[in-house]
């Protein structure tokens, strides 16, 4: 444990603790905690990455409206016990025990008649006409239950990402089926695809890209580079770097130190605590029995640990509002959202921001409970509420940040395993391929949508989807020409990029102009 290979190699991993091993260091940033309130950081930017584990049907959160389009999807998905296809644009919501119109059923909580129709939404650019689309123009929803999202995207703060997926280089449907083109390590497998969206390869990846785009630039978070990767939803590989070590944060525990003005009052409910635990730290530094390289690596983080918990509860006192109240769609019952207050987290680390003296941060949220086999409407409909719902929380608190719009300087972005099958087995979908995704923020171009949308349809006689297999979409926008687009703006060079992501060179457009 002594020996030189293993201090390097614990240096190495305790990285993102580097400059926050002495109480000292901290002590300088607490003079800004005060003056926190009203302070500007006009080259602050961070990422949020809203991970929805478990592989989000797509093709019921975006949806083309065309009749053509239309007509397709209805066919294949308004079969089984308990139909997933969602009602037209226009349609009111059937009231419970009513018969609805379009469908000829009972409309009951949890099911798409209850919802009504689909939301429209309008595209400032007008998407071209794939082959196999018989409409002469494109139109477009969003599900009847995401009425926040619609709000964003019509006011130009949300856009939306077609037909994205994970490939190593553009894919045909002839070189699919030919198995002429390399293709993405275990496609529909769950484990594989997180980490191939998150890291850009198979299960067992070590560093993902979001950590490695925070290696890039925690050299502008000064001494508090632990601050740059940050999760409020558990641990995964997109926040772990080379160097940097991701900071997890609660939602709901307790904080062990509790701070009143400058000073911490208790820890874990003691007065006494603090200074105990600050007594124990120091005898454990210079006690012979710890005399060693492990010892005082081990003393050294442990300090750190606690004063950046002391100093943590101290920065964050910022006041951020709580989610509004929640209600789940699909039973009616009053419920928490628990990703709404994994975004609460995130405002209140944005709002400390300034304090710690950070430019550059990269978080990640999460929720699961996507993998519909069966029970598609019930437990859909509530995830994509919760989603719409979080997204206008985190959007309306990063408004009044310390008295500061940050709005522009915080971009937000959905990702998922992969879609579901365009098909259903009658009240659910298997593992897909491609889907669209959401991006947020004031400096996203919004109001808009980018990519290609698919030609929408199942083979049928008469029929051949060009951009589909089986019942999947295949990508005509590959994870890192949209992971690409985010890192351009979040400051990382192009030559890093390519670095980041080796498979961009594949593409011919690596930014997608979202941003």
């Amino acid at each position: 444990m002594t020996s030189q290979i293993d201090r390097r190699a614990f240096f190495r991993l305790g990285a993102g603790l580097a400059g926050l091993t002495t109480a000292t260091s901290f002590g300088l940033q607490l003079a800004a905690v005060g003056s926190a309130a009203g302070q500007s950081a006009p080259d602050y930017k961070a990422l949020v990455c809203v991970f929805l584990f478990g592989g989000n049907d797509a093709n019921n959160m975006v949806l083309a409206t065309d009749s053509d389009s239309w007509g397709r999807y209805f066919a294949a998905r308004n079969q089984g016990t308990d139909p997933i296809a969602l009602m037209p644009v226009g349609t009111a919501p059937t009231p419970v025990g009513q018969v609805n119109a379009v469908t000829g059923r009972a409309s009951a909580l949890g099911k798409p008649e209850h919802w009504g129709g689909v939301l429209p939404i309008a595209p400032r650019t007008a998407q071209a006409i794939p082959a196999g689309t018989n409409a002469t123009s494109r139109t477009f929803g969003l599900h009847p239950l995401m009425s926040p999202c619609k709000t964003l995207f019509d006011q130009g703060r949300l856009a939306v990402l077609a037909n994205v997926g994970t490939l190593i280089q553009p894919t045909t449907k002839a070189q699919y089926q030919a198995r002429s083109v390399p293709l993405p390590a275990n496609l529909f497998s769950h484990n594989d695809q997180q980490s191939t969206w998150q890291a850009g390869a198979a299960e067992g990846a070590r560093t993902g890209w979001g950590g490695r785009m925070g290696d890039m630039l925690m050299n502008m978070n000064g001494q508090n580079t632990i601050f740059t990767a940050i999760t409020a939803g558990g641990t995964a590989v997109f926040l772990s770097g080379q160097s940097v070590v991701q900071y997890p944060l609660s939602t709901n525990a307790a904080p062990a130190v509790t701070v009143n003005g400058t000073t911490a009052t208790t820890l874990f409910g003691s007065s006494a605590a603090p200074g105990e635990l600050k007594t124990i730290i120091n005898d454990t530094v210079t006690a012979s029995d710890f005399a060693n390289d492990l010892g005082r690596i081990n003393a050294r983080s442990v300090g750190a640990a606690s004063v950046v918990n002391e100093v943590f509860s101290r920065a964050v006192v910022t006041a951020v509002p709580s989610p509004p109240t929640y209600t789940n769609p699909a039973t009616g019952a009053t419920e928490t959202n628990s990703l709404a207050l994994q975004m609460r987290t995130v405002a209140r680390m944005i709002a400390a921001a300034p304090a710690f003296g950070v430019k550059r941060q990269v978080f990640m949220v999460s929720l699961g409970g996507w993998d519909s086999h069966d029970n598609q409407n019930r437990d859909q409909s509530n995830n994509l509420a919760k989603v719409a719902q979080a997204m206008s929380y985190l959007d309306s608190t990063l408004a009044n940040i310390n008295g500061v719009d940050m709005r522009a300087n915080v971009t937000t972005f959905t990702a998922s395993d992969f879609s579901r099958t365009f098909n259903t087995n009658g009240d659910g979908t298997d593992h897909a391929w491609a889907g669209p995704q959401l991006i947020m923020g004031g400096a996203v171009k919004g109001g808009d949508m980018y990519g290609q949308f698919p030609t929408v349809g199942m083979d049928v006689s008469g029929f051949s989807n060009p951009n589909m297999v089986g019942a999947s979409f295949i990508p005509t926008t590959s994870v890192d020409q949209y992971a690409a687009t985010l890192g351009r703006w979040f400051g990382v060079s192009d030559t890093d990029l390519n670095t980041i992501f080796p498979n961009l060179r594949n593409f011919s457009q690596p930014n997608l102009g979202f941003l």
